[in-house]
């Protein structure tokens, strides 16, 4: 925590002038309101005491009193009994004062002139950001409290902690991941989609998204064609097309990506095919061995992201990456959907020489993810607690999509889900005409929060009638009740129960 006491923060601040027509004490307020109002003391800071000010400022003790009690008496700070005076939180939760020009600003610099690439143009991710305050949340990608281990977890970070542990990872990695997390992601997670790596063919990232943004970056440039599926993962088209490539928009049906519709020249094919993103379809076998034929008849690289495949299901699918023969497919895998989505760490399997040269990209990036969450992850997989926490979730999540099946048949008849077992999410088809975004506006107003269909589509400026209802975040009895209140908002009366 800052120090009240530290003459670097508050140099700058008090600067005060017997030149002024104004006296001592209103100056000191005036720098002090100001400094409050823009934002340039945050609420945990105490103000330096009134002799250690009145010293600097080269003025009576006094003076200083009377500024401080004065600004505590109009609500700008409060005293606290033996901690000194603070920024009352009250002001700082007004809006702030807008910033005036100076004549250096004049002349602003046109940044959107000068950027390479434009991500603040690239489609916004769904704003969830009061999500766990609802009480009907079906979003997806989110965790359920009551579900996450936090016994484990801190077990794990206990033990990461420890003395002889932090010799491990405190000193920088440089390129290098924990040897413990690949031993157990090559031992633990990958035997599960049927897939066997060399340790020199995996590196850690900071989650899925970090790892598509490193291949596309590595893989990718201007005029680079890549087929993807349409309806797909938003986000990865846009990573995608930040690294210039040109995006063909491939269509989507029962069995997974129409493989025949895949152009020969695309150098890439992205796909999601364990649980289609946002469909949740399986890719089909035969689609699956016509996508490697092709790849290999047309010299094409696929990026296989395991979509929502961490858990388990009825009849798990085998990952596309178990059945190359030709090292064609760079896996993507993440921890988000069991563990935690704020945890931010991921993987990559791939032919060793292209590991290689993602460790040499990574390391301009950011090195390596912190050594230390790698480490507690490490130990929570050693220790079982992954494999535990996956069946607990897939028990937990198949059940909720049961109910939530049932409750769209029970009060929205008309629309259609797509019903595919495992994953944390259910893809819904509404009748036509029907707008999602605007249902969506108006089932936040009751406390129901959906996510709008329209943004996975290459082309999301119509209206969609398309909707994703996600389940890991919601409660299981809360359900129905969230589905009742949904049809309302649709327009629709709740049938009788």
């Amino acid at each position: 925590m800052p120090q009240r006491n530290d003459s670097a923060i508050w140099s700058g601040l008090f600067r005060i002038s017997a030149e002024s027509g104004q006296t001592l004490q209103a100056q000191i307020r005036q720098a002090i309101v100001a400094a409050i109002l823009d934002r340039q003391i945050a609420a945990s800071m105490p103000l330096p005491s009134c002799r250690i000010l009145a010293e600097k400022l080269g003025v009576a003790r006094g003076t200083v009193v009377l500024a401080f009690q004065q600004l505590v008496d109009q609500g700008f700070l409060v005293a606290r009994e033996r901690r000194g005076h603070f920024v009352n939180p009250d002001v700082l939760a007004m809006p702030a004062k807008p910033q005036q020009k100076t004549s250096d600003q004049a002349s602003e610099i046109d940044w959107k002139a000068r950027r390479q690439i434009s991500a603040s143009d690239m489609p916004r991710p769904a704003k969830l950001d009061n999500w766990i305050k609802s009480s009907y949340p079906f979003v997806y990608g989110q965790f359920d409290p009551a579900l996450f281990p936090t016994a484990e977890w801190r077990e794990c970070n206990r033990m990461a902690l420890a003395v002889l542990e932090i010799r491990n990872w405190a000193a920088d990695m440089v390129d290098r991941d924990d040897p413990l997390l690949i031993e157990q992601i090559q031992a633990r997670l990958l035997p599960r989609r049927g897939i066997f790596a060399n340790p020199d063919e995996i590196i850690v990232t900071l989650g899925a998204q970090n790892a598509l943004y490193m291949l596309a970056t590595l893989l990718m440039t201007k005029g680079t064609k890549v087929a993807m599926e349409d309806p797909g993962y938003p986000d990865a088209r846009s990573i995608f097309r930040l690294a210039g490539a040109d995006l063909h928009p491939t269509p989507v049906d029962e069995e997974g990506i129409v493989t025949s519709a895949i152009p020969s020249d695309a150098g890439f094919v992205f796909v999601t095919p364990s649980h289609h993103c946002p469909t949740m379809v399986p890719l089909s076998p035969e689609r699956r061995q016509d996508l490697l034929a092709r790849a290999s008849r047309n010299n094409q690289i696929i990026i296989e992201d395991g979509y929502d495949s961490q858990l388990l299901d009825d009849a798990p699918q085998q990952a596309l990456k178990s059945i190359d023969r030709s090292g064609r497919v760079i896996y993507v895998g993440s921890m988000s959907k069991t563990l935690a989505p704020g945890l931010r760490l991921g993987y990559i399997v791939a032919s060793a020489d292209l590991i290689a040269e993602l460790r040499a990209l990574r390391r301009f990036m950011l090195r390596h993810p912190p050594a230390n969450n790698q480490r507690a992850v490490a130990l929570f997989l050693s220790l079982g607690h992954h494999e535990a926490l996956v069946r607990r979730l897939s028990t937990a999540f198949d059940e909720r999509r049961k109910r939530l099946v049932q409750a769209i048949d029970a009060f929205l008849p008309d629309w259609r889900p797509t019903d595919s077992a495992g994953g944390t999410s259910l893809w819904l088809e509404g009748p036509r005409g029907t707008d999602s975004r605007g249902l969506a506006e108006a089932a936040a107003s009751r406390s129901v929060i959906i996510e709008p269909g329209d943004r996975f589509f290459d082309r999301s400026d119509k209206p969609s009638r398309f909707m994703r209802l996600g389940f890991s975040s919601i409660a299981l009895q809360h359900i129905e009740p969230g589905i009742r209140e949904l049809a309302t908002a649709a327009g629709r009366r709740p049938a009788a129960a």
